[in-house]
């Protein structure tokens, strides 16, 4: 492998996993995903930053067999697909010290065994000289971790963003372009960091006072759309959210479902920008991504056992856990006996500050009379989102 170069001086050492289909044994990959590290020449030092997954590592070392020396790798990030190869980089260069912050430097010990006495504390801020080459340390907390941080490379207008603007997207391009990336960051955004929106927000009024050439996060590839870039990160992160409406289901018998079909013309009548999903096979990061614009949640669920189906539970719990800006949700289904499902859906939530819309919960095969419950539903639902952004 040949690194690819961005500027004189500066290479990227992709490593990409094209085979891989699911990350954290939680998040689907249909595009794959790369773990990006980035060589910096300077006149005088050398830096690797970052060091990818050690299961791609002997890919990074074919990248560095030429690399005679390194005298620091810098360390954005203590999760393992970001520094879990760093000990073999000390292994094979041991003239090499490690630059990251405190914080990540008590993650590094604790999950990589890292000799302290090869770590070296930078502050916020804070900027280390290669020889016409500056790298300036930009704390970034909660970026998904509360250890992480970028490096801005000054003379070249580089951000070094580690996991900010990433996607998880295995490409043999080096630079992004906007309509094959638009779905992996969205993806990513949606997984990764829509819990930490008002983080996100912060971050990007303050990278917005630097000029930036380039974004190179740690997964995918490197944006040149710097603007494009920042700009559907800001509307994701603090945007309003748009005249579009989840539905995410899972029916047994077909009672839920005429419920589910039936709302969805209905809203589609309205104009509403519908997105519906079902939970027998569930693909988190579809659910994920359409949380991040949609302004109503609607759950439709039969009831097993007096409770919500298990696959319409878990969809709340991943809903309640990526805290989305949701204003409207709702609860559809039907039972057999009796039952508390609605009751249940509502309890699991907590955390999507939203208005709970009068749930509709019929006994056996829905009656022309829960038909127009559901009608009402949809009404309400158009009502409540006229003043909404149209879908984009």
């Amino acid at each position: 492998m040949k690194p690819e170069k961005i500027t004189e001086g500066v290479y990227s050492l992709r490593l990409n996993h094209f085979n891989r289909r699911l990350f954290d044994a939680l998040v689907p990959l249909p595009d794959g995903t790369s773990y990006n590290a980035y060589l910096v020449r300077g006149s005088e030092k050398t830096a690797l930053i970052d060091s990818g997954d050690p299961e791609k590592a002997e890919v990074l070392f074919d990248y560095l067999k030429d690399e005679k020396k390194i005298d620091y790798v810098v360390s954005l990030h203590a999760e393992q697909d970001h520094s879990g190869s760093i000990p073999q980089v000390l292994a094979r260069h041991p003239e090499a010290l490690v630059v990251t912050n405190p914080k990540c430097k008590d993650l590094l010990l604790t999950h990589l065994h890292l000799p302290a006495e090869k770590i070296i504390e930078i502050k916020d801020g804070e900027t280390l000289s290669l020889g016409g080459k500056t790298l300036e340390f930009l704390y970034l907390p909660w970026v998904h971790w509360p250890e992480t941080m970028g490096a801005y490379l000054r003379e070249d207008k580089i951000l070094f963003s580690c996991d900010f603007f990433g996607s998880h997207l295995a490409t043999n391009e080096l630079f992004s372009e906007e309509r094959r990336v638009y779905e992996p960051m969205k993806r990513y955004f949606a997984e990764i960091m829509m819990p930490f929106r008002t983080n996100i927000k912060s971050h990007l009024e303050r990278l917005s006072k630097y000029e930036l050439s380039f974004i190179a996060p740690s997964h995918g590839p490197v944006h040149s759309n710097t603007k494009f870039v920042q700009d559907i990160h800001r509307d994701w992160a603090v945007g309003e959210p748009q005249n579009k409406v989840l539905v995410a289901y899972v029916s047994m018998h077909g009672s839920t479902l005429q419920l589910v079909n039936r709302l969805v013309s209905r809203l589609q009548e309205h104009g509403a920008c519908v997105e519906k999903l079902n939970l027998e096979q569930i693909d988190e990061g579809r659910v994920a991504m359409a949380l991040v614009d949609a302004a109503t949640i609607v759950i439709g669920t039969p009831t097993v056992l007096a409770g919500p189906h298990p696959k319409a539970v878990y969809a709340a719990h991943l809903a309640n856990l990526l805290r989305p800006k949701a204003r409207f949700v709702s609860v559809i289904g039907s039972f057999g006996w009796g039952g508390r499902a609605a009751e249940t859906i509502a309890g699991l939530i907590p955390n999507i500050k939203a208005e709970l819309l009068k749930p509709v919960i019929v006994k056996g095969l829905p009656t022309g009379a829960d038909l127009k419950q559901i009608d009402e539903l949809a009404a309400l639902i158009a009502e409540k989102h006229k003043t909404l952004p149209v879908c984009g």
